[in-house]
């Protein structure tokens, strides 16, 4: 299979003077690169196809890539001309430059687990009670559901057959995610009340999914806290400064 790295044009930390996050240095080395090398040890990658400011990129990682693609202001735009490279597969990982903690046995993990549930596509999740075990001084947000509190992770598997179905989805989302009402045009309100309230469950949100979009969706709970701890912020550059 193949991966797409998002390495969008989000500022990150001024002090470093460069505007593509993936090029932030940690340690001396970019952050985009702890990415790539831990993709690099997974058997089941092939190529990889980064999105992002392409000039940037192409004098810093050019050697470890096999497509360096101009990006766009659009998460979903990207991903979709990503998938240009990778015309006629029928599963792609897809992940951000900025989990630098990454490594190569959370994504096994996750690609073994998706591929067995035959989804379309496939979310990372991970639980509070392990994130805190592990890296207690970390700040994450979470979801509050029946089965308990969880966060997003940052890598996505997906059949590329779904894009078109799940485009307008995805555009909607993002632009509604600010406006609880127009979300619940969507979703629905007893959907987002049930979210609310914390008694909401997986299976159910799964479910919605399919019926929204028309596809087999799946949540992998993640044993690898590492998958969601992306960098957003100064305090999560030492966080992570400390871990590699």
């Amino acid at each position: 299979m193949n991966a797409i790295v998002l390495a969008g044009e989000k500022k990150g930390e001024k002090a470093n003077a460069i505007e593509n996050k993936a090029l932030l240095k940690i340690n001396d080395k970019y952050m985009i690169d702890y990415v790539l090398d831990s993709l690099r040890k997974v058997p089941q990658i092939d190529k990889i196809a980064v999105v992002g400011d392409e000039e940037q990129l192409s004098g810093a990682i050019a050697n470890k890539v096999d497509y360096i693609i101009q990006g766009t202001d659009s998460i979903i735009e990207n991903i979709m001309i990503a998938l240009d490279c990778f015309t006629g597969d029928k599963e792609i990982l897809l992940l951000t430059c900025d989990i630098p903690m990454i490594t190569h046995e959370a994504l096994e993990h996750f690609i073994k687990n998706a591929r067995e549930k035959n989804a379309d596509l496939c979310y990372s999740i991970v639980e509070k009670s392990l994130n805190d075990e592990r890296y207690p001084e970390v700040k994450r947000t979470y979801a509050k559901l029946k089965e308990g509190e969880f966060t997003g992770g940052n890598v996505f598997y997906f059949n590329p057959e779904i894009k078109e179905r799940c485009r307008d989805f995805a555009d909607q989302m993002l632009k509604f995610r600010k406006s609880p009402a127009k979300m619940a045009g969507i979703l629905g309100f007893v959907f987002l009340i049930k979210l609310a309230l914390g008694i909401l469950t997986i299976d159910a949100i799964k479910k919605k999914c399919d019926k929204l979009l028309n596809i087999n969706a799946a949540v992998v709970i993640s044993p690898y806290p590492e998958i969601g701890n992306d960098v957003d912020k100064i305090s999560d550059i030492e966080f992570v400064k400390k871990y590699l």
